[in-house]
């Protein structure tokens, strides 16, 4: 992968996922809630995966350090609104995190990150989970589709060939989609370990974040400057807003709440996106959770 690419991706990813988490912490859907309506205190709990942690926003803070996490992402900024003193906030998530990772202690390259459930106790008033990506290999998904799309480019963008999602035709066969069965089986798993969740720390509030759009429904805009052909990119869009809607069903079974998720792209849809863009999240996230938290 090129260095224009990698950073691409980590500015649309990075910067999508700290805003839509500090906009959700303030927009709920409605449904019991065991601690009642008022903005939601400590002791506060962040669970979840690298959109929660947010790799590569500084400063890297916490052990293990190979969670690459930091003192910038939305958990933190959300604790600082709040008004939370340090004992009575807790940040365990961890870059590359499943939902498996909950319960049973990650191995990163630098150092374990334990069941991140362990945080939890009857104490714990406000949760939030950011999680299920890894589940489904998102990150690799993207890879292979932007490998793809580069062979696409070379080829005649489909000319010869008349298929316009190359990677697409690697996970779905006939009315399989490998993609789709991944994507269901997260979904159980999820609901479980909101039941456990429930189990440990009953008179919390939880909040299970979901994933904002990276890319546009249709295949256009950022597509091109992502390599990615124009079906692929709809299917990447397509599979992320399925994840999302599985979240959405694992949360209906639970006193659990799902926030509202930003539409459209912060970051890799904006015209003019041609060149490497420095992150976008840090500032961004800061000012939005501030704006939307009051």
């Amino acid at each position: 992968m090129t260095n224009h690419l990698r950073t691409v991706l980590i500015g649309v990813f990075l910067a999508c996922a700290t805003l839509v988490a500090a906009v959700g912490i303030a927009r709920h859907n409605s449904g019991t809630d065991p601690a009642g309506d008022a903005t939601p205190r400590g002791p506060y709990v962040a669970l979840g995966d690298s959109y929660t942690a947010g790799p590569r926003i500084p400063a890297r803070t916490g052990a293990p350090a190979g969670c690459d996490r930091s003192d910038h992402d939305y958990p933190a900024l959300v604790a600082e609104r709040l008004g939370l003193r340090a004992a009575d906030f807790r940040d365990v998530s961890c870059s590359g995190a499943t939902v498996a990772d909950l319960t049973t202690p990650q191995s990163t390259d630098d150092g374990t990150n334990p069941a991140q459930l362990s945080a939890l106790s009857a104490g714990t008033r406000l949760v939030t989970l950011g999680i299920g990506g890894n589940d489904i290999g998102f990150a690799s998904l993207v890879t292979t589709c932007v490998k793809a799309g580069v062979f696409y480019d070379m080829t005649g963008r489909g000319k010869y060939t008349g298929d316009d999602a190359p990677c697409r035709a690697k996970y779905v066969s006939g009315d399989t989609d490998d993609v789709r069965r991944k994507i269901d089986a997260a979904c159980e798993r999820l609901s479980e370990a909101l039941a456990e969740v429930k189990r440990r720390a009953p008179k919390a509030r939880v909040y299970v974040v979901g994933y904002p759009a990276i890319l546009p429904p249709q295949g256009t805009g950022c597509a091109d400057d992502l390599t990615l052909a124009p079906g692929d990119a709809t299917y990447l869009h397509d599979k992320e807003q399925q994840l999302n809607a599985v979240l959405a069903s694992a949360v209906r079974t639970t006193t659990a709440k799902i926030p509202a998720l930003a539409r459209g792209c912060a970051g890799c849809c904006r015209q003019g996106l041609t060149a490497p863009q420095p992150p976008l999240h840090a500032h961004q996230a800061a000012t939005t959770a501030r704006t939307v938290m009051t």
